[in-house]
């Protein structure tokens, strides 16, 4: 049996940041629908424990569980000039049953 270690305390500044913008894509649609999950871009340095406690922060909810994908940016052409996308971290946030983010005044 796993013993939970006692939940590390952040401050709030540091808390406000972590969290960049909502990732909006077709994907991110589909499991918004589905799995009552949101999709957010954060910081690059940003861990699990405080993606979560980011969340319900600042928008006064139950998180259940966080999953992160760090997606490598991708290789662009502009004529002969050759450029990048800048890398980013993404988080898939699924709250608990009933809960909900109300984002950009539309209720999810």
């Amino acid at each position: 049996m796993k013993t939970q270690k006692p939940a590390k305390q952040y401050g709030k500044e540091q808390l406000m940041s972590v969290l960049l913008a909502p990732h909006v894509s077709e994907k991110a649609a589909r499991a918004s629908e589905s799995g009552n999950q949101f999709v957010f871009r954060v910081r690059s340095d940003a861990t699990k424990p405080e993606i979560k406690a980011a969340i319900e922060l600042m928008f006064e909810v139950k998180v259940q569980a966080v999953q992160v994908v760090n997606a490598e940016g991708k290789l662009k052409r502009f004529g002969q000039r050759v450029g990048y996308r800048s890398n980013m971290k993404k988080a898939y946030v699924r709250l608990a049953e009933g809960q909900t983010i109300e984002l950009s005044g539309v209720q999810a």
